[in-house]
Parts: structure tokens; C-alpha cells; sequence
């Protein structure tokens, strides 16, 4: 069985700043990482592959994606794959990953985590899904081989749902589903002997017309919260005269 895992080369949030006064993120010093929920979804590919002895290499779209291979080889991925495209949604990702796929060949399971990190729109994982003609299989917290079946819980809103799959599938995976490893400096040195290879947008049949989508993303910004910091109890006032004026400026902003 080989296992492909998708994963998003995004930028560290934790890196952005926010100018709060022109409502914009500045992303100059942001540097880039793999998605934490695309961690976990490694994480289990990894996992599975050291239970099972299941194939694992991984795969990515996107803009600057060769300096993530480095990253990926060291978290436990056997070979890394990508495809250099810059602007491309979820729609588009994955047809490219569609194609991809059916370049690389003999990919029994298909992993990629439940959202990105950055839009998390969940859309590629079952785009896949639907046009590799795949099984997809969603909101997966736990993941065991019997055989040739994949044993998959999945939780959802009411409650755990058990079902069994077998291959070729899509799962996505929840970020509850494992802690993802820290690679270390003998991890990340090994990684530098793995391979990795290219697989060019014009090897995969793509031209630049299919690469256009139906949506643009006109703008990001961030979500700022203008606090009106309005004290009306400061020990002077009785408390139902507060409560009062509480109703009156609530009912006055329309906020009830």
C-alpha cells in the first residue's frame, strides 16, 4: 500500500503583523511553514507507515514549495513531490493534485488535513476525492489498517461514527488525531539524503487558461474588535441603575 500525504506551505501566523489603522496584514517578515493540520496528517501517515510498513511520500502545490521538501523528508515523508504554482485556490489545487496523483501512480490512500491553516476552506480534500473518483472519508480522528481495509473513526457533531474503506480513498484528518513529531538534528540531516522531485504544470497538461479559477480573492485583512471600554458600575452608582444604563446603551447600538 503507498500512502500520499497533501500538504500547504503557508505562512507562520504567528509572524504576521497586523496594522490595526489601514485594517491590513503585513507579511514581509513572515516566514513560511507546512500547515499545522497537514502535520497531522503526516504525523499518521508516518505512524502508519512504521505499523504497517505503508509507503509514504508527500506532496505539495504552491508558490516557493521546493524549501518545504527539507521539512517534510525530515517529519518522516520517503520522497517528497511538488509542483511550483503560484495564486491557485482550492478548486484548482486540486485538479493539479488530481493529475499529479495519476503521475506518480499506485497511490492506494490519499491524506490531507482537514483544513489549511491559512483559508481553511475544506474543500480540496473532497475535490480530490471526486475527481480521482476515490472513496472519501472525512472529520477522521482515528485511522488503523486491517488488511486491505483502512478502520476509520470519524467524529462527528452527534457523536463517533466507525467505518471501513478500501482503496484507493481520500481521508481527511482531524488535528485532535495525533501530535505531530518534532523532527531532530539526525531527522533533518537524513532528510538532505531523500529524494524529491518536480512535477512541472506543463508535464501535468496543465496551460495557463486551466489554471484560471471562478474566484477571486479581492482581499485579506484582519478581523479587528473596536472595544468601546465603557465602565458603568464604579462603585458609586447602585447596581440597578447600572444594569439600567447597561440596557439603554445595548438597546441603543442595537446589539439587543
Amino acid at each position: 500500500m503507498k500512502a500520499l500525504v497533501c500538504y500547504k506551505w503557508i505562512k507562520d501566523e504567528a509572524d504576521i503583523v497586523v496594522d490595526t489603522a489601514n485594517k491590513t496584514l503585513n507579511m514581509d517578515k513572515a516566514k513560511n511553514k507546512i500547515s499545522d493540520y497537514d502535520r497531522n496528517a503526516l504525523e499518521l501517515g508516518v505512524q502508519l507507515n512504521e505499523k504497517n510498513d505503508i509507503e509514504v511520500v508527500s506532496l505539495t502545490v504552491g508558490q516557493g514549495v521546493k524549501a518545504s521538501t527539507t521539512d517534510v523528508l525530515a517529519r518522516g515523508a520517503q520522497k517528497a513531490y511538488y509542483v511550483e504554482a503560484s495564486e491557485v485556490d482550492s478548486s484548482v489545487s486540486a485538479k493539479i493534485i488530481a493529475e499529479a496523483v495519476k503521475k506518480i501512480g499506485d497511490v492506494d490512500v490519499i491524506i490531507c488535513g482537514e483544513g489549511s491553516g491559512d483559508q481553511y476552506s475544506q474543500q480540496v480534500g473532497p475535490r480530490l476525492a471526486a475527481l480521482l473518483n476515490y472513496q472519501a472519508v472525512t472529520y477522521a480522528s482515528s485511522v488503523e489498517v486491517d488488511g486491505n481495509e483502512l478502520i476509520v473513526e470519524r467524529k462527528l457533531e452527534d457523536g463517533i461514527e466507525t467505518v471501513k474503506v478500501q482503496g484507493p480513498a481520500v481521508i481527511t484528518v482531524l488535528s485532535e488525531m495525533n501530535t505531530p513529531r518534532i523532527p531532530g538534528m539526525k531527522q533533518i540531516l537524513s532528510a538532505k539524503k531523500k529524494p524529491s522531485e518536480e512535477l512541472s504544470l506543463a508535464d501535468l497538461g496543465f496551460t495557463p487558461d486551466k489554471l484560471e479559477s471562478g474566484l477571486k480573492v479581492v482581499n485579506v485583512g484582519p478581523s479587528i474588535m473596536d472595544r468601546k471600554q465603557i465602565r458603568l458600575n464604579r462603585g458609586e452608582t447602585a447596581v440597578k441603575d447600572a444594569v439600567k444604563e447597561l440596557i439603554h446603551l445595548l438597546k441603543e447600538n442595537k446589539d439587543i
